[in-house]
Parts: C-alpha cells; structure tokens; sequence
C-alpha cells in the first residue's frame, strides 16, 4: 500500500511538474510580448530639484530609531548571509562549504508513520550546511520540526472547509497498515501534492472547538483586540494548572509575539529620559531597543558571572540608588528567567527576595519567562514570579506585574500583573507570531489605556493566537496524540541538553576560554580573554574586540556567534552569544572548526 501511494504521488508530480513548464513558457512568451511595447515618456525633472536636499536623511530622521540597536541581527549576520549568496553562486567559493543533494524529500516516516502534514514537491535540493547559524533562537531554520499536534490543528483551523463539508467523509478514508490506522487525502494543487495525512481525532475535535469560538470560523478576519475570548479563556485555565492560583481571561492581552508586548509596556510606562528601566545587564537587546525607541533610560544591573550570572538584590538597590541621585524615575524591573543569553535559571528564594524588593521599591516587574520550559538541570526547578509573588501572599494591590509569553520559543504569556513574562522554549514557532501578556496590579483606568493602545493595532494574528492556546493546553494523558506529543516534546528537549553540555564542554578547553553550565534557555555565554595584540589590531579595525574575534571566526569557518557587546558585560570584558539550536549531527562540525580557528587566532595574536 504504501509503494502505490508513494508511486501515485510521484506520477502525479511528474504531471505536475510537466504542466507546470507549459504554463511558465506560455506566461514567458506573453510577457515578452507585452514588455516589448513602448514605455509612456517619463516626466524630466526640474532643474531645481537637482540642488534640492533629500527630504530622509540620517540628520532628519527620528535620532532614537539611530540610537537603539539590534546585535542578533547586527553586522556579523548581515555579512554570514552575503557569504550565504556567494556560496550559493559559486560554491568553492569559501574552504567550508559543504552541499549534498536530493532529488526528493518524504518527510514523514518515523517509526512507522508520522503523524502530520506532508507536502511532496519535484525538485532537487541542495542543502548548504557551509554557515553554521548559532546567532538567534529561530529553531525551525535550522531543522527543528514542529510539533504535530500544533499543525494539524492549525491547518484544520484555516481551512475549514475539510470539515465542514459532507464530503468529509470521503476525504479522510480510513486505511490500516501494520497497525496504524490514518486518515489520508489526496488534494491536487498547481504544481503541489499535498497529502493531508494522519489527522489524529483529538485534533480534529480540538480544531471544531476553536472554529467554534472564531465569529465567522475564519482565521482571516480581525478578532478582538485582546485575542479572541474562547482562547484567553483556554490560556487562562492553563495559567492555573500551571500555577495554583487564579487567572482572569480578561487579563490577558495577544500579540504577535512577545516583542509589541514588550513594546506595549514600554510604551505605557517611559514618559521621558528622565523614567528609567532596571535591565539586566547581558540582557536580551529587544529591551535596549525598545527603552531607546520611547526615549527612556536603560538603568544596568550586572549579573554576577562569577557566581553562574547570579541576580543580586545588593546590586539591584545600588543601581536604583545611583540613578535616584541623577534624576531619574525608576519605573520597572525587567527580570529573565531563564536567562538570555546567560542561560542561567533562578533559585525560588532568589525570585522572592526580587518580588520583595519590587514591592518595597513600587518597581513593575517585568519578568521574561520565554524560557520556562528549557531547563537542563535536576537540581533547578523554573517557577514563575507571578506563582511566586502569590506564594509571598501578595495579590493586585501589593505589586504590579507583566508576564509575556511567545509561542516562538515556549510555553507562557503576557499577563497584565505588573510582572511581565515572556516564554520561548523548545516549541519554535518563530514565524507564527503568536504570544500573550496577563497584566495584574494595574488599575480599571489605566487597563484602558492598555487597551487602547492593543486597539491600535485592530488584533494580534488569529493562527498566532490558535497557537498561544495551543501551547497552554497540549494533549493531555488519554488523548490520541499525548504520546507522540510527549515523544516530540521530550527529544526536542533532550537532545536541546546534550548539546548545551558538549559546546560548555568544547569552550572550556579552549584557551582563554571560560564557559558557566547551561541551566536553561537555548545560548551560551562564554568569556574569552583575548590577547593584547588582538585588542589593538581590533582597534585598528575600529571594532570592538569581541567583534572582531567573531567577523574573523565567520570568515575563517563560516560558524556566526553574536559579540557579547551586543549584550552589554562588564567594562573590559569580552565574551559572545551561542545557540544551542542546530541540529545535534552539525555540533561536532562547530566544534571541530572552532577548535582549529581558535588555536590559529591565538597563535597569531600571542605575544
């Protein structure tokens, strides 16, 4: 059975493909036909205009969109993706470009069948593995899959027409081969085969209940501002399993992602240069760009490397006091639990003494909690500030608190608390734009505000909130598609640790090189202690040290770490950012190229 269904897919390729070729010739020739036509006489422009100034330059643009920066996406990825190109066009053109190729890709078959959706396309691929992407956590680019329960319920949710109609039936045939039993569709697209395949039946039931809550049953219309009601109410109740203490739907805003969140409540709380941001300090450059963008202060606190980036609460009132002495209004806290990029997790006395001193101080607390589900070690447990604030017996009046969560990376939201938490972990939706914030410890009048200011932007994107509701209700035990949900779940993450060890492994016995135990999150953060001549040739560059290491790392070995500049570290240190996140068979490819270009830098650059 599956020899023919495979043989009829690619015979109806092969058709496709044929078809495919006419039509593009016949688009060809009448496109030639119609470019050949003589254009309309363009207007000349005035003499004057000449000697006229642009009205956009760099002098006249906003000088707080010049200020902020972005590291992640920063110089050192702008030129790997050049060198991305040139490999592309001239594939010797660099001694670490690597290609293999395949004529076609079935990537369903796990165990048996895999359940999910498979889209088989004629082509031949070539895979450049030559750049080695461990600059930002965009798991899914660099071979991570997604999770199947999420997919097929997405894909029934847009087009819902597959249950709708009475042909259903007819559509999803029942098959049994060596005891599995799926549902299997051939629908005919231009060019395209799709097979809609293996819909488990709790995901097919959980699609019905969405549509159900969707006015219209379509994914293609605005929703409510604050996300789509039945949906807060599923993330609301996922907020409470999760941590013992009620949730309030209607505390909830969604947003395409955590990062308009974070915008959100910078926007919302920084009045002027004068307010002022305690960040952590690495700290996750989103909060650097977005404090600049409003115009506000980033007030650094310096995580403590040599204790494992240990929060101080010593170090916390020092900086508030300094910056009290010049003026400026401390409004908030940000706080990331796990840490990005440190990837260290905080101790639950530590989270305490943190809500404490919020309180004390009438600090909001922004908690990034992307993370929550990355951690790596036994003898660390991730608990959320907001669990931990009503733990404390602290409730809405005692402390205002802002959780933000994405589907990009995690499992959590963006509660309107004064805490704000903002989730990533292993799930990888990235592209999907999905996260939520539940904000508590903000009064009516000023909830309106928040609202109006969600209002602005109509709604976040409907699969984006599928998906946050999703991530806060996975199958639970019983249901069709907790096994494989759980498989999925638990190899992402295991193998997400063997990796985090074997880079900790391959830093530390570099020369120069020290490295703190991942406890969680997807990055490393090591220190490198580069020599003085490397120093001073980086200064002849005109870059900073660690930038300089990183240009050369990339140009030697194709390999694309972030300078820890980027992040912000104490004065006359240096250090860079590293993923976790590519695919497990490519690490021993990473270190083995880092290896041998570290040892040449050093050589050239020692004594």
């Amino acid at each position: 059975m599956r020899r023919f269904v495979i043989g009829s897919a690619r015979n109806l390729i092969e058709s496709s493909r044929q078809k495919y070729q006419f039509e593009r010739s016949i688009l060809s020739s009448s496109y030639r036909f119609l470019s050949s036509s003589p254009a309309a006489d363009s207007p000349s422009s005035s003499s004057s205009s000449s000697t006229m100034a642009h009205p956009v330059s760099l002098n006249t643009i906003n000088p707080k969109v010049i200020e902020c920066e972005y590291a992640v996406r920063g110089e050192i990825v702008t030129l790997a993706q050049k060198l991305q190109e040139e490999i592309q066009t001239k594939p010797d053109a660099h001694p670490f470009e690597e290609q293999c190729h395949a004529d076609i890709v079935l990537p369903f078959v796990n165990d048996g069948f895999r359940k999910g959706l498979l889209q088989l396309q004629y082509y031949k691929e070539t895979s450049y593995v030559g750049i080695l992407y461990c600059n930002i956590g965009n798991p899914q680019s660099l071979g991570q899959q997604p999770i199947t329960f999420f997919r097929e319920v997405l894909a029934l949710c847009d087009h819902p027409a597959i249950l709708d109609k009475s042909e259903t039936q007819g559509l999803f045939r029942i098959f049994t081969l060596a005891d599995y039993k799926f549902s299997l569709t051939i629908v005919p697209l231009p060019h395209v085969i799709w097979l809609v395949a293996f819909c488990s039946a709790d995901s097919i039931e959980r699609a019905w209940q969405i549509l159900d809550q969707i006015p219209g049953r379509a994914t293609g219309a605005y929703s409510h501002s604050q996300g789509i009601k039945g949906l807060r109410d599923t993330i609301a109740a996922g907020i409470e399993a999760r941590d013992g203490f009620p949730a309030d739907p209607n505390d909830i805003f969604l947003t395409d992602g955590a990062s308009p969140a974070v915008h959100m409540m910078m926007q919302l709380l920084i009045r002027s240069e004068k307010d002022g941001i305690l960040c952590p300090i690495p700290q996750y450059p989103l909060y650097s760009a977005s404090i600049a963008l409003h115009g506000g202060t980033l007030v650094p606190y310096y995580l403590d490397e040599a204790t494992g980036w240990g929060l101080e609460v010593s170090e916390l009132k020092k900086q508030l006091e300094t910056s009290r002495s010049k003026g400026i209004t401390v409004r908030a806290l940000v706080v990331i639990n796990p840490g990005n990029p440190t990837g260290q997790v905080l101790a639950e006395e530590n989270q305490k003494a943190i809500v404490e001193f919020c309180k004390q101080e009438g600090l909001v607390l922004l908690a990034d909690e992307v993370y929550q589900e990355n951690v790596y070690v036994p003898e660390k447990k991730f608990h959320s500030f907001k669990k931990v604030s009503r733990s404390m017996g602290y409730g809405e009046k005692d402390i205002a608190l802002v959780s933000f969560q994405s589907v990009s990376k995690g499992k959590i939201l963006f509660c309107l608390t004064s805490i704000i938490a903002v989730i990533e972990g292993y799930y990888g939706e990235c592209g999907k734009r999905g996260g939520y914030m539940e904000v508590t410890g903000f009064g009516a009048d000023v909830r309106e505000q928040i609202y109006k200011v969600a209002s602005v932007n109509l709604c976040s994107n409907i699969s984006g909130q599928i998906l946050a509701s999703l991530v806060m209700s996975p199958p639970k035990v019983g249901d069709e598609s907790y096994e494989s949900y759980s498989a999925e779940r638990d190899g992402i993450l295991s193998s997400l640790a063997r990796r985090a060890k074997t880079l900790e492994d391959a830093f530390n016995k570099l020369e120069g090189v020290t490295c703190n135990k991942a406890e969680g999150a997807m990055y490393l953060f090591p220190r490198i202690d580069l020599p003085e001549k490397a120093i001073k040739a980086a200064e002849a560059a005109k870059k900073a040290p660690d930038a300089y290491y990183c240009q050369r790392l990339l140009a030697a070995t194709g390999i694309v770490f972030v300078p820890g500049s980027g992040f912000g570290q104490v004065p006359g240190t240096w250090h860079f950012r590293c993923t976790i996140l590519p695919q497990e068979e490519k690490i021993p490819a990473i270190v083995t190229r880092l290896t041998d270009f570290h040892k040449s830098f050093m050589d050239e650059f020692r004594g």
